[in-house]
């Protein structure tokens, strides 16, 4: 046995961190990105929640754990966890809307494609085919979007560095001491699987690919400094989706704007969306379902 084996066997097990909020009969599936952790969907989460959905922010397999077990997952079982989570909301949920942050909202556009009849709406939080910010190296910008998985890529890890996605200073350094705790279950991990890019970068090119086979109504919100992938990206799928887009660019926010400075109006615009195609499809929310629900994780 190899160091590097007995140390992924020597980690504790991965817990749980996804969290569920029961609501009416309109479903929202949340996915944090790509390291991170359900917490950073947790600010929208709780907004969509007030406003009467169902909301379930799923944890994507490998995740919340350490960086070498997060390593040892891959884009399939990314894929599965979204899925297993499609599921579970619609045992509760008649109409549904999956939404994501980064690569998260890659995942959301994946399942809208391989299920159309499952998923209705789109809420793109900051989506990200390539990591092309302003606060990104020539590796991350030139280099990553080519790299596949293969065994020279398993042991390379590349760690976080400033701004961490984050403009407000006060909410980046919270994060920043939660990564470099050592316990990645609420701010990510601090080191990335160069492994886990290479899934990343086959699982954007995927998607991108199949992105005009898209009809689900969308709505974009993307930083216009994001620092880890450019507004590009989101006018990228502007183009290309076939349904009816809407693209909201912030002006005071960084890449993780599900936390940062204007998170308040990215929960407004999301309430305000989810609403407006309520209305077209003919769902309307009870006032009992308006009220607040208890939090179950």
């Amino acid at each position: 046995m190899t160091q590097s084996q007995a140390q992924i066997q020597a980690d504790p097990p991965i817990v749980d961190r996804s969290i569920f909020h029961e609501g009416g009969d309109t479903g929202i599936l949340l996915i944090h990105g790509l390291g991170g952790t359900p917490v950073e969907m947790r600010f929208v989460a709780q907004g969509l929640a007030r406003a009467g959905y169902t909301v379930y922010c799923c944890q994507l397999a490998g995740h919340c754990g350490t960086p070498d077990q997060l390593r040892l997952s891959h884009r399939e079982e990314w894929r599965a966890s979204v899925l297993a989570a499609l599921d579970k909301l619609k045992s509760r949920c008649s109409t549904i809307l999956a939404g994501g942050l980064s690569m998260g909202a890659l995942l959301a556009l994946d399942v809208a494609e391989r299920r159309p009849a499952d998923v209705q709406g789109l809420l793109l939080f900051a989506p990200s085919f390539k990591l092309d910010g302003w606060a990104m190296g020539w590796m991350s910008r030139y280099v990553l979007p080519l790299v596949r998985p293969t065994s020279y890529c398993s042991n390379i890890y590349m760690k976080e560095h400033e701004p961490y996605g984050i403009k407000d200073e006060r909410i980046r350094a919270f994060i920043v001491n939660g990564m470099q705790s050592g316990d990645s279950s609420a701010a990510g991990v601090f080191s990335t699987p160069l492994h886990s890019f290479a899934h990343f970068s086959a699982l954007s090119a995927d998607v991108k690919r199949r992105l005009s086979r898209i009809t689900a109504p969308t709505l974009i919100l993307h930083p216009r400094e994001d620092d880890m992938a450019s507004l590009g990206n989101a006018i990228t799928i502007q183009r290309r989706l076939t349904g009816v887009v809407e693209l909201v660019v912030l002006d005071d926010s960084y890449h993780i704007i599900t936390l940062d400075r204007q998170r308040h109006l990215v929960v407004d615009r999301s309430v305000a969306f989810v609403r407006s195609l309520g209305r077209q499809l003919g769902v309307e929310i009870s006032d009992a379902a308006r009220r607040p629900r208890q939090r179950v994780e």
